[in-house]
């Protein structure tokens, strides 16, 4: 009790401390109150990179379409690469993430662990790099997302803010970029290939894939060919 006291003692004879310390509360409640506002369809959002390609003056390239204007095998395919569960849990996989902090904890290879929700809220209000802070953060952001958006409205968000290359942003501007189609007309294999490059878009071209990544789509194809009960919740 007494430390706590000291504590507010300190700030209140601090100003500039107590003006960042209340900037700082602002900035991690922002996201919590921008959430409900997102809700609307008629609200498309940016990401913290589409800011940061604005900032630099490199602009970019995005064309935000609706779920239904979407090709159904590329929703099916993002959904069996990224997040096979994603119609079943609450915004976090908690089974997955233990299974992740074991294998972390046991200091072997670590595969990425993040549903759909996590990797939505980290693109719209955090940052890209690896640490323990922003996925403190990244954990009950997507728990609150989840709760407030339908799955539907979920996904339409995170396929249309995920970078697909450099300043290409959004399902669409990827279809267009790599394949010369609009979302709406993407085949099954250029769906698959837009999904298994997900993780890594720099690296994973899906409009010149390599060996590998030809193999990752083949699997995703089968898989996005079967998922039936998996993509239930996106009808409702």
């Amino acid at each position: 009790m007494a430390e706590r006291r000291g504590a507010r003692a300190w700030l209140g004879r601090s100003p500039s401390l107590r003006r960042i310390a209340i900037a700082v509360i602002g900035l991690l409640l922002l996201p919590y109150l921008l959430i409900p506002l997102y809700f609307p369809s008629f609200v498309h959002p940016i990401s913290t990179l589409m800011i940061r390609d604005l900032v630099l003056l490199r602009g970019y390239d995005r064309n935000w379409v609706p779920l239904d204007e979407i090709s159904p095998v590329l929703v099916r395919s993002v959904m069996m690469s990224e997040d096979g569960q994603f119609c079943f849990h609450g915004g976090v996989d908690w089974e997955e993430l233990g299974m992740l902090v074991q294998e972390t904890m046991g200091g072997e290879a670590t595969r990425g662990g993040s549903t759909i929700p996590m990797q939505t809220v980290k693109n719209l209000f955090l940052w890209n790099s690896r640490s323990f802070v922003r996925k403190g953060l990244e954990l009950p952001l997507a728990v609150a997302a989840d709760f407030v958006w339908t799955k539907r409205r979920m996904m339409e968000i995170y396929l249309n803010i995920a970078e697909w290359g450099p300043g290409v942003y959004g399902v669409d501007a990827a279809a267009r970029y790599h394949f010369n189609v609009p979302a709406s007309q993407l085949s099954r294999r250029q769906a698959a290939l837009l999904a298994v490059s997900l993780p890594n878009p720099f690296d994973r071209n899906a409009g010149k894939p390599g060996r590998g990544l030809r193999r990752l789509a083949s699997v995703i194809e089968r898989r996005a060919q079967n998922s039936g009960d998996y993509i239930k919740c996106l009808d409702d």
